[in-house]
């Protein structure tokens, strides 16, 4: 957005992960734990709109990538995602 002030890395996740939900609701095949990476991309799209928290974005990237890591099809989006959570760095303390 321009002449926004808006933080680029909250933009591109906000992006990223509406991308892949679009995608998951849009993918036919049902698997066991959709519900799962349904769940935690609504939470980091709500992180999305707070103040990021880092370590939880990571830990929600962490069950999406298990939840739907063998979905080929879906392999793109989650890449973005992760681009987009790992844009914010390592938390601090490590």
């Amino acid at each position: 957005m321009a002449g926004s002030d808006e933080d680029p890395r909250v933009a591109e996740l906000r992006a990223a992960v509406a991308r892949l939900r679009r995608e998951l609701a849009a993918h036919p095949a049902e698997f066991a734990d959709r519900g799962i990476a349904e769940d935690e991309l609504a939470a980091l799209a709500e992180m999305a709109y707070g103040t990021p928290e880092v370590p939880r974005m990571r830990r929600s990237l962490l069950l999406v990538a298990g939840a739907i890591g063998s979905v080929s099809a879906l392999a793109a989006g989650l890449a973005a995602v992760r681009g987009a959570v790992e844009m914010f760095g390592e938390p601090k303390g490590r």
